[in-house]
């Protein structure tokens, strides 16, 4: 392995540090980006980090080679081996470290990998952190040292801090999708003490080549599985998490599959009795959870999309509770705040279990209105932001009202649209809400066909 400057700009993105492997991330570039890490930690005054790494065929080089490169920068080590996102973010938190490297690339495809990196506060790098270090990265004034590389079994520590908090009232049947990810190694640990729970496992035997579906739980596609067994299996629930187990998708006992900002809107009816509860949530987030907030009398902040952003508003803003569409949630009520998939999933089910109402009553109780998934429209690195530049300069032409917070949400009487170009791959994601079907495909067919034609004037 060596030093290289041969490195794709574009992989250093707004949250992370992410692309192809061997194509734009290979052992050469690993082992460069561990040498400028721990050149920049040794500038910020810190002399230790944690690293953990997710079960991608690529991710036991790409660590070993970015370990060796922080501690030939004179920074220590602490190796976590395989884990979860989750359980590296404890690992920092139990060990007082709080700065460090997750290598994953989280839900993307099998060949991609990337570097999840903190600086310091317990918070991932996002934004211009990300750009400065890229450019520090490039000038290679990096640290010569002898680091002490270390190793650690964090996995006994963090069950047992999962389950700490969670009383399960009555006995509930869950089927659970791991979806050959980076959870399949530890779910039967987690649910083994919990004698109310009866478990179902699927696709809960470690396989980068995700060979069922691909685990990200917020494509619908990914779920068909999960949906037909909970409804075969009569179960009172169905759960999945994606490729670092970091995230969560939930499917009712009728087997529906349900919107993450369903599943956080009847958190905040369960926690809004706490006093003085915020709850955050981010642009894509519909109706149905804001006017829980409304009913409930609780403060509600929306905020740009994106786990870096949000995990860390969330604390700032000393929300009890914040969460994505996208399946990540953060709870600071008796947890660390950071989002695990598995924990999310065991406060569903204490929140089910402390009442004898099917989880579908639940959420048939929320008001609910029509509404898209969310709408990806393929669009290269280069152009994409350039699109949604253009979406504004059409909607202002038309007078529309509209919101900066994230690419561009025009709200309207009962519905609202959300354009915003994606952070984590090359594409621009659209996601529609409206109190009619009516509405909504009137306002499916403006944007969609404003879309495509902007697309096709990029190709």
């Amino acid at each position: 392995m060596k030093l290289t400057k041969q490195i794709n700009k574009n992989i250093f993105r707004e949250y992370d540090i992410r692309g192809c492997y061997p194509k734009d991330i290979n052992e050469d570039i690993s082992y460069t980006i561990g040498r400028a890490y721990g050149s920049y930690l040794r500038q910020l005054g810190k002399i230790d980090c944690i690293v953990g790494r997710d079960n991608r065929y690529s991710s036991d080089n790409l660590a070993d080679t970015f370990i060796a490169g922080v501690t030939e920068s004179g920074v220590h080590v602490l190796d976590l081996g395989l884990v979860t996102t989750p359980m590296y973010y404890y690992a920092c938190y139990k060990k007082n470290i709080d700065c460090g490297c997750m290598i994953t690339a989280s839900h993307n495809p099998k060949d991609d990998n990337g570097y999840k990196i903190s600086f310091g506060e317990y918070q991932n790098a996002k934004g211009q952190e990300i750009l400065d270090f890229y450019d520090f990265l490039m000038r290679g004034e990096f640290a010569t040292g002898d680091g002490i590389h270390s190793r650690m079994n964090i996995k006994d520590s963090y069950i047992s801090y999962l389950l700490s908090s969670i009383e399960i009232k009555r006995p509930l049947k869950v089927i659970v999708d791991c979806g050959n990810g980076t959870t399949s190694p530890f779910i039967n640990d987690v649910f083994a003490p919990l004698s109310q729970i009866s478990e179902v496992l699927l696709y809960a035997e470690s396989n980068p080549e995700f060979p069922h579906h691909h685990p990200d739980p917020s494509v619908d596609e990914n779920m068909r599985v999960l949906q037909n067994a909970v409804i075969e299996l009569k179960a009172d629930i169905g759960v999945a998490y994606d490729g670092d187990g970091d995230r969560l998708g939930v499917v009712d006992d009728k087997g529906r599959l349900l919107r993450m900002d369903e599943v956080m809107a009847l958190f905040v009816r369960d926690l809004s009795s706490i006093e003085g509860a915020k709850f955050l949530y981010d642009v894509k987030c519909g109706m149905t959870l804001t006017h829980e907030i409304e009913k409930c009398g609780v403060e509600g902040v929306m905020v740009r999309t994106g786990n870096s952003y949000t995990k860390a508003l969330t604390k700032e803003l000393n929300c009890i509770m914040g969460g994505e569409y996208s399946g990540h949630v953060y709870f600071r009520d008796k947890f660390l705040g950071f989002d695990s998939g598995i924990y999310a999933s065991l406060r569903v089910l204490e929140l089910l279990s402390k009442s004898d109402v099917p989880l579908s009553e639940m959420v048939d109780s929320l008001e609910h209105f029509s509404s898209t998934p969310e709408l990806k429209f393929p669009c290269s690195d280069e152009t994409k932001f350039e699109v949604i530049e253009k979406v504004k300069d059409y909607v202002r032409g038309k007078n529309y009202s509209f919101l900066e917070i994230d690419g561009i949400r025009v709200p309207y009487p009962n519905a609202w649209v959300s354009i915003r170009a994606s952070n984590t791959g090359p594409n621009i994601t659209m996601r529609i809400e409206a109190s009619s079907k009516e509405q909504l495909e009137s306002l499916q067919k403006e944007f969609e066909g404003l879309l495509h034609s902007f697309l096709e004037s990029e190709s």
